[in-house]
């Protein structure tokens, strides 16, 4: 690996840290997150990152499916939810769910991806259909579904425990969960960006309940709004000590906040610069996570290629239909094909390796034969 040089005296005792595996403390996240090096704290990053996975990159061949945009949170964060009766609201049937989950197993999808908005009249049983139909018709496909704030909002409508709600969730089929709805934890922000739902307190005492009962789940946090850089650090090791207490996060995924279309368009964009520099924060920062994610869908194919040289080693997947952001005016594809993430991946000089949810090799040559429900068609799309 290349020698460190670095411009930015503060760096140079977190450094030494690095370098000798002791674990960082929220003022060497605030120290990284104020310095203008990005490129010292960059090679932080990579080390730890291949130092841990080699040249190593992840991806996945995966299905996006959001059932229902309707939501009674109106986060002004948001640019996905609406109201029952505005333009633009929809909700599956059950059918079109089994349709789109048919598309992305046509595709080879390995996981489905399924979250949605907060829909006041849907009944429990609706969710419970859904996983349980499509664990019938592709039992091969993992099922990463519903977000901690979905969770909780399920316990608030049917007056159960969260505890409850996950059991049933479970004993459908639900095999793991997303990160998403952890925005920024700190009640302030929380206040402005995301008022309705569940506090950030909320939102891990769910994860902490997910994981006693065996479910992974990912996290994640959404920056490049009105958080502070003590903000991301203490969002950042309130996760690490859950982890230290559960272990049950599979990766950590830091989302770009996209302003267009949502009620604090007026902000800025958050930079390329930003982007990679928390990606190799939390790389630093998370050093109980095994992955980090550059989320392409949202950092772009071209950022997120980068950030593999700033503590990423993952990718995503091949997505196929994603909503949440596009609708936050994200300008990327929707898709990318196998082939495209491996390219991507090699001409950043890693090695790409198709893993499942859980981050195990998959070896097309001995995944089970495709089984489905009789009635559920399958098409056949282009690669």
């Amino acid at each position: 690996m290349p020698e460190l040089h670095i411009s930015d005296a503060r760096l140079e005792p977190i450094a030494k840290k690095v370098l000798a595996g002791v674990r960082l403390d929220a003022a060497d996240g605030l120290a990284l997150y104020r310095s203008p090096d990005l490129l010292a704290v960059g090679w932080m990053a990579n080390h730890v990152r291949e130092k841990r996975h080699g040249k190593t990159t992840y991806f996945n061949i995966n299905r996006h499916i959001n059932p229902t945009n309707v939501c009674t949170a109106h986060c002004r964060l948001c640019a996905f939810g609406r109201s029952p009766d505005a333009p633009g609201a929809y909700t599956y049937a059950l059918d079109e769910v089994w349709q789109r989950a048919a598309e992305g197993v046509a595709e080879g999808a390995t996981e489905f991806h399924i979250v949605g908005g907060l829909h006041p009249d849907l009944p429990f049983e609706y969710y419970l259909d859904l996983i349980r139909g499509l664990k019938q018709r592709f039992p091969q496909v993992h099922l990463k579904v519903f977000t901690m704030v979905e969770i909780g909002y399920l316990s608030r409508i049917t007056k159960l425990s969260v505890r409850d709600v996950l059991v049933k969730l479970k004993e459908a089929g639900v095999d793991s969960m997303p990160g998403g709805g952890a925005e920024i934890f700190n009640p302030r922000v929380r206040k402005v960006i995301c008022d309705h739902k569940t506090s950030g307190r909320q939102w891990l005492d769910i994860a902490r309940t997910a994981h006693e009962l065996g479910l992974r789940s990912n996290a994640t946090m959404l920056f490049g709004h009105i958080e502070t850089p003590e903000e991301r650090v203490e969002h950042l090791l309130l996760l690490r000590q859950l982890q230290d207490e559960t272990h049950g996060f599979v990766a950590f995924i830091p989302l770009e906040f996209h302003p267009e279309n949502t009620a604090l368009a007026h902000l800025p964009k958050p930079t390329g610069y930003d982007d990679l520099k928390c990606i190799a924060v939390s790389r630093l920062l998370l050093d109980n996570f095994e992955h980090i994610k550059a989320y392409w869908i949202m950092l772009t194919p071209r950022i997120a290629q980068i950030a593999l040289k700033f503590g990423a080693n993952d990718m995503d997947g091949t997505v196929i239909e994603e909503k949440i952001y596009h609708d936050a005016g994200a300008t990327t594809p929707q898709e990318l094909t196998r082939s495209e993430l491996e390219r991507l991946i090699r001409e950043a000089g890693f090695e790409p390796v198709e893993r499942d949810t859980l981050y195990r090799p998959v070896d097309r040559s001995k995944l089970p034969p495709l089984t489905r429900h009789p009635n559920t068609t399958l098409v056949t799309l282009t690669t």
